[in-house]
This record gives structure tokens, C-alpha cells and sequence, in this order.
């Protein structure tokens, strides 16, 4: 039994030694995060490694399959040889699971989730992932994966080599007693004898949602939601279909209609779109952020119609452009986008735009592949579109596409020489995205990432500031509608409260140009990107009933919801409640108001009925 001791102390030290690493890989995501995990305390933190214990033990029995299968081996067989396979088997693991603690950890901030799925959409191009770092974290990471996977392959050796020298070939019988001990395993991946396997849930247990997040294991969720199959189901489905569709209609039929005239003089005006990359409702001075960053938006503000309570639907571009180009709630964790076959049967902005006479045109400095953009505006029937390899490399940053300046000039010049009215046109900025990469001066400098931030965006407002000048100047701008939105919210700068709270959400919209009527106002009714499209049709006289998630941004009932959806929850907002809900523990994050109980019900209805629709699309 001497024999048996020995390869039973080599697995249990094998199965701890992975145990350790999860530890370190929690305590790196904590340090990585430090001003959240600050606001935790002592004892919250310390509670993210006793409940994040149970999908440590999981991930670290899975590992730990082969290693205890490879010890029956030893039985029959050289040691020695065997332990050679085991180290090299653990060391590939450990430059992949190193690898992908260093991409959990620089997505979070702006993921706001674990890592997941997501991820899978940046395969093919890899070099869009990267572009959000800057070279010095790139080199920093890279050092990190490197010193990091040295320091463990040091702890393994010292840990394990002198046990693998006690073990020596010996008795058969060993053999069923090992393969029991092997077969043990399940109990720690399943978390137990219970009937449901352990699964995130089991490590929430803070009404803050960092804490859960720091609990979870990173390489455990991801695999997780890859194995994870919905097999066409909607996992999101709390109620019969028709009962989800009557209480969305219920409320939504009260507010297709506008409470007020046209804002508009004409019936066909040109319009401009201009989709900002990023921008955030908290450095917009004019809806209460902070005060000096886009000046000159502040200033134009005062001169259209603002839109003071108005959401991104989603939270990165691949999900805010369908939404206000086709009025579509952005899936809970798929990106439509990216899916040809169902984007081609979506509603289209352009394609309606088309039809009605105008001549339709898409710009964005960088490359029209990322996220299949490409493959959207063509499905969009888009007439015209203007991309990256039309701009000099020089006139790049290093990872996003042209300068905005730059950009906006080519814009500019083309609505000059090459415009016939009436026209529809989209420019999508680039430059304030990460790595915030300007060929200007850094209004607040670039000692921290909220600075670099606010620098990136000061810079896009003076660059969009200079283009409402010139467009004031021309002769189409009598009969034109400039529409200024941005594509999504952001975390930056940092907000109190929770990650995926409203302030994360909250985007601008200003309307300016001739084609207005009334001027100088604020329009405060609740209302998101995806009732954009609908309001455009119904104010140019079209039919917009394909657009049927939309609202009218102009109805002022107070029963007006604006609703948004991130990985795995949504929030559902008035302006006096809020319902913000988590699918992984099925409890609510945060809610208040006097109408909650009624926006849980509306959300959960709305995620359904939008998620079964993505489903339904071929």
C-alpha cells in the first residue's frame, strides 16, 4: 500500500497545485481591478476565494483527468517517461490558461463580464482585439504571460518532482483502486451529488456584481458558455410567447404616435448621421456630465433639439449599429452583426432610404470587415461605402483606421463635390476608441485611462465642432438634418454604483440642420437607439412598421421605457424606476421606483420576444 500512498499523494498534490493557481489567478484579477476591489472590503474580498472555491475545484478536476489516468499508467509502466508527459501536458496548459487570464483581465473593463463567447467572434481577426491595447500593454502582458508561466513551471517542479521519485512499478491491484480515485473526480467537476452541476451562480453572493465576478473562474466560465448548446431554445423565455408579446404591446401601443408636431419643416430632408465612437453621456456638459470635455457639443446643444434621457441599446459597435439602423435589440450574448444569414432578413434603415428616393452612403475610417460590417451595409444595400483603404496610411493611427479630423475632412469634401440631395449618409468616428491614439494634443493629458478618455473625445468635439461650422455654410444645409449619436456607452470615466447601471448606458443625441422647426429645445422622454429609425420613417412619411421594436421618440407619455441588454441581464429604465436583472443567479442587481415589479415583467418580456425573433431569423 506504500506504492499507493505515493501516487495518491502525487494526485492530491497534482489536483492542489491547480487549486493554487486559481487562488493566484483571483488574486491577480482583484489587484488588476484595485480600486474595485477597495470599494469590496476586507471580507467581501475574501469571501470572492471561499465561494469562487467550488468552480476552482471543478476546472482544477477537469485538469486533473489526464495526470490521474497517466498515474494508473505508472503501475505498469516507467515513471519517469510518464512524469515527463504530465509536466509537458501541464505546461502547454499553463501557457494557454496564462494566456487567457491576461485577455480576461484587460476585457473586463470594457466587457464588463468574465470571459465568455465573446470572444470567439474576434478569431478571425485577432488584430481587432488588439487593437484596443496599446503597445506598452501588449508588452507588459506579454512579459507577464512569459514570467507568470516561468514562475509556475518552478512551483510545479518543486511541488511534484520529488513525488513522482517515490513512485514505482508494483502491484495489478492498484489499477481499480486508482481508476475509483480518477472516477472521484466527478464529484468536485459537478460540485457535489446534488442534482443540478455547480454552476456560476453558486459563486454569487454579493448584491455587488465586481464581487461575483472576482468569485467566478475565469477559464471555467469560458469553457462553460462554449460547451454550453441553447439547441435553438430561448434561454431567456419566462413566459409563454403570446403572454411576453402582450405585455410589451400593452405598454409600447400607447407611445407609437407623437404628442407633438413635426419637428421638422419637410418631409424629405437630406440627413446626416454621424455616429461617435464611445461617447458617454458623462462628459456631455449639456445633459449634467462633466462640464469641459465636449465643448463645442455643449455649445450646439442649445442650438437644436437634445435629448436628455436617451440610451445605447448595447454596448460595443457591433451591437449599437443594428440598433439604430434597424431598430433591433442587440442579442443577450450573440452579435447579429456578425451573422450574415440573419442580418440579410433584418429591417434596413438605407434599404428604406433608398426606396424613398435618396441616395444612401456609409463612412467610417478603418476597416468595414470588423465585426462584418461589411457584409451589414451590403445587406443594407448601402449605395456608397467609404472605408479605411481610401486614406493614406499616414494618416492612420496604429490601430483603428484614419484620423478623425482626417476623416471628417474626406466626409466633408465628398457632401461637397460628390453629394446629389436628396441624401442619407453615416460617418462613424474611430479615434476616441481604445487605445485613444490622437495626432492632436491631449487636452487632459495621459496619466491615467480616464484622462486619455476625455482627451480622445475633447478631440472628436473639436473635430465634430469644425464640421457643423462648415456644414452651416452650404447651400444643402437648408434642407438638412444632422443627427449626432454615439454607437454606445462607456465605462470610463469611472461611475458609482454598478457596472451596468444607467450611467454606463446613457449616450447623447442632438439634432441640428435647417430642417428643423423648433430649435433650442429638449425633448427628456425616455428612449433608446432602437426607436430612432421607427421616428425617422413615421416624420418622412414612410412606412416604418417593419421597425417593430421601435417607439416614437416624441410620444411624452410617462409610460416611455428606454431598455438595454448586456451578457447575461438587461436594465429596464423610466424616469422614475429602474429594473436591472442578472440571468446567471435569475435575481435582480438593482431596482427602484414605485414601477419595478412592472419594468421586470417588461424586460424579461422584451429579452424573450427580441432573443426568440434573433432565433426565428434564418
Amino acid at each position: 500500500m506504500r506504492h499507493f500512498k505515493n501516487r495518491l499523494v502525487f494526485n492530491l498534490s497534482y489536483f492542489l497545485f491547480w487549486m493554487g493557481y486559481f487562488a493566484f489567478a483571483r488574486l491577480f484579477f482583484l489587484s488588476f481591478y484595485f480600486e474595485k476591489t477597495k470599494e469590496l472590503g476586507l471580507t467581501n474580498t475574501l469571501k470572492t476565494f471561499l465561494y469562487g472555491l467550488q468552480l476552482d475545484a471543478s476546472f482544477a478536476a477537469y485538469l486533473s483527468v489526464i495526470p490521474f489516468l497517466a498515474t494508473i499508467v505508472t503501475v505498469f509502466s516507467n515513471a519517469k517517461k510518464i512524469y515527463k508527459t504530465i509536466l509537458w501536458y501541464t505546461i502547454t496548459v499553463l501557457i494557454v490558461l496564462n494566456l487567457f487570464l491576461i485577455i480576461d483581465a484587460s476585457l473586463y473593463q470594457a466587457w464588463g463580464v468574465r470571459l465568455d463567447t465573446s470572444l470567439l467572434a474576434y478569431i478571425n481577426t485577432p488584430e481587432v482585439m488588439l487593437a484596443s491595447a496599446s503597445t506598452f500593454q501588449m508588452i507588459a502582458g506579454s512579459l507577464f504571460w512569459i514570467a507568470s508561466t516561468y514562475v509556475f513551471i518552478i512551483v510545479f517542479k518543486k511541488l511534484l518532482h520529488s513525488k513522482h521519485l517515490k513512485i514505482k512499478t508494483s502491484n495489478w491491484s492498484q489499477a481499480p483502486l486508482l481508476l475509483i480515485l480518477t472516477a472521484s473526480l466527478i464529484l468536485p467537476i459537478r460540485g457535489g451529488l446534488q442534482t443540478i452541476p455547480v454552476n456560476q451562480s453558486n459563486v454569487y453572493f454579493s448584491n455587488k456584481m465586481f464581487a461575483n465576478h472576482a468569485a467566478n473562474n475565469f477559464i471555467w466560465n469560458f469553457a462553460n458558455t462554449i460547451t454550453h448548446k441553447t439547441n435553438g431554445k430561448n434561454i431567456y423565455k419566462f413566459y409563454d410567447k403570446h403572454v411576453a408579446k402582450n405585455i410589451i404591446k400593452e405598454r409600447k401601443n400607447q407611445l407609437l404616435q407623437p404628442t407633438t408636431d413635426s419637428i421638422l419643416n419637410t418631409t424629405k430632408p437630406n440627413v446626416i448621421l454621424i455616429i461617435w465612437e464611445s461617447l458617454t453621456a458623462k462628459v456631455v456638459g449639456s445633459l449634467g456630465g462633466e462640464p469641459n470635455v465636449t465643448e463645442n457639443l455643449n455649445r450646439l446643444s442649445k442650438e437644436g433639439v437634445l435629448f436628455t434621457n436617451f440610451y445605447g441599446n448595447g454596448d460595443r459597435t457591433d451591437k449599437g449599429l443594428p440598433a439604430i439602423l434597424s431598430g433591433y435589440y442587440p442579442p443577450p450574448v450573440k452579435r447579429i452583426m456578425r451573422m450574415p444569414n440573419k442580418t440579410r432578413s433584418l429591417p434596413m434603415l438605407p434599404k428604406k432610404m433608398n426606396n424613398l428616393g435618396y441616395k444612401t452612403s456609409f463612412y467610417f475610417g478603418g476597416d468595414t470587415n470588423f465585426g462584418n460590417m461589411n457584409t451589414y451595409l451590403r445587406n443594407a444595400e448601402v449605395s456608397k461605402i467609404v472605408d479605411g483603404s481610401e486614406f493614406d496610411k499616414k494618416d492612420w493611427n496604429s490601430k483603428w483606421g484614419a484620423f478623425d479630423d482626417v476623416f471628417m475632412k474626406r466626409f466633408a469634401n465628398d457632401l461637397t463635390t460628390k453629394q446629389t440631395q436628396p441624401f442619407f449618409t453615416v460617418a462613424l468616428t474611430s479615434t476616441s476608441h481604445e487605445p485613444y491614439e490622437l495626432n492632436s494634443t491631449y487636452k487632459f493629458g495621459k496619466d491615467s485611462e480616464d484622462n486619455l478618455f476625455r482627451s480622445s473625445h475633447a478631440y472628436t468635439d473639436k473635430v465634430i465642432g469644425n464640421f457643423i461650422n462648415f456644414a452651416k455654410k452650404q447651400d444643402w444645409y437648408k434642407n438638412t438634418l444632422i443627427v449626432i449619436m454615439s454607437d454606445h456607452g462607456h465605462s470610463s470615466p469611472k461611475h458609482t454604483g454598478e457596472y451596468f447601471s444607467p450611467e454606463k448606458f446613457q449616450i447623447p443625441m442632438l439634432w441640428l440642420g435647417g430642417a428643423l422647426q423648433k430649435k433650442g429645445i429638449e425633448i427628456d422622454n425616455m428612449t433608446s437607439q432602437v426607436d430612432f429609425a421607427y421616428t425617422l420613417l413615421d416624420l418622412l412619411k414612410a412606412d416604418n412598421s417593419d421597425f417593430k421594436f421601435g417607439k416614437n421618440l416624441f410620444n411624452s407619455s410617462e409610460k416611455q421605457y428606454a431598455h438595454y441588454i448586456f451578457n447575461k441581464g438587461f436594465g429596464t429604465l423610466t424616469k422614475k424606476s429602474f429594473y436591472l436583472f442578472d440571468y446567471v443567479s435569475n435575481k435582480p442587481i438593482l431596482k427602484y421606483g414605485d414601477e419595478a415589479n412592472k419594468l421586470d415583467s417588461l424586460g424579461k418580456a422584451i429579452t424573450q420576444d427580441a432573443y426568440q425573433d434573433f432565433l426565428d431569423r434564418k
